[in-house]
């Protein structure tokens, strides 16, 4: 590179999150869910129970959007709601058996994903490129586990 002219970073990170954002977006579509329900699916199975409140202030969305993703992935079998024991108007939720079935395609979907994305790199850069990107992430306090593009979206 040369010394007079600037690095560009957040140019080429923001190509590469455009670009990886087309092939998880295709690779979700194929399964049949959106990518901000394949990061639904994904918390709830991390933190199985958790309410439907707290899923909206993870995401940092606003609660609407949050019951209409649900609702979606309710009705398509993949995600249960039940009633909080000491407050009847909290919303538990849990991922069925199909839901946990589509936890693992979509795992399988994103080791393919970041292969495509890695793909001529060796291990040892795969590795280093993790940790800097890591790194980086949490020195801007960023959540590593939830998408700020939740936060953008509209009731």
């Amino acid at each position: 590179m040369a010394q007079n002219r600037p690095a560009r970073i957040g140019f080429l990170l923001s190509q590469l999150g455009a670009h990886a954002a087309e092939l998880f977006a295709q690779n979700t579509r194929d399964l049949g869910v959106s990518p901000s329900e394949a990061g639904v699916v994904r918390i709830i199975a991390r933190n199985p129970g958790m309410s439907q409140r707290l899923l909206a202030d993870r995401l940092g969305a606003v609660q609407s959007r949050v019951v209409a993703l649900v609702d979606r992935l309710e009705q398509a079998g993949y995600v249960t709601r039940t009633r909080g024991t000491t407050d009847r108007r909290t919303q538990l939720l849990d991922l069925t058996d199909s839901g946990r079935e589509l936890l693992a395609s979509l795992r399988f979907a994103a080791e393919g994903q970041e292969a495509a994305l890695t793909a001529g790199l060796s291990d040892e850069q795969r590795t280093q490129l993790h940790d800097l990107l890591a790194t980086m992430s949490m020195l801007q306090g960023l959540d590593t586990d939830v998408h700020r593009g939740y936060q953008a979206m509209k009731p």
